[in-house]
């Protein structure tokens, strides 16, 4: 289940950007009844780690268009999105929500890698851009891994 479908329900139902922490914690904990009140909290945590929420004392923002995210009737976030992910996890999740099978998609991802010798996580993007599908917002974190890799 996507991180980022579960993060722009709060925001979808009252139909803002910006809330209190609080508020999306009670959103997430008492009004969907998805999460504990700690969870709710880890998920802002794990959200703006990976760049979709932007924290400012106790307010968070919304850093894409919650408006854009398909929620489909009866969607129910897993507890696996509590967990942080690798930068090829990110990757990989934005190339399925783009349409392309997962399987395919880690085949070709494996296929590049081995083919060019690089990185999983290069080898992600790459494959990314060749199907049209921008993770610009994850590029720079693989450009980032690449460089401390290098200077090792």
């Amino acid at each position: 289940m996507s991180l980022r479908r579960a993060v722009s329900v709060p925001f979808r139902q009252r139909g803002v950007t910006r809330m209190t922490e609080s508020e999306f914690v009670v959103a997430l904990s008492l009004d969907r009844d998805w999460f504990s009140p700690d969870q709710a909290k880890r998920l802002v945590t794990v959200a703006a780690g990976e760049g979709l929420l932007d924290r400012e004392d106790d307010d968070i923002e919304v850093t894409f268009d919650p408006a854009d995210i398909e929620v489909p009737d009866g969607y129910e976030p897993d507890e696996s999105i509590l967990q942080q992910r690798t930068t090829f996890e990110r990757v990989l999740e934005t190339i399925v929500d783009a349409g392309t099978e997962k399987q395919t998609a880690v085949a070709e991802i494996n296929k590049l890698q081995s083919e060019l010798a690089i990185t999983i996580e290069a080898a992600a993007v790459l494959y990314g851009r060749q199907q049209g599908v921008e993770a610009s917002e994850l590029s720079g974190h693989v450009e980032t891994e690449l460089l401390a890799d290098r200077s090792e």
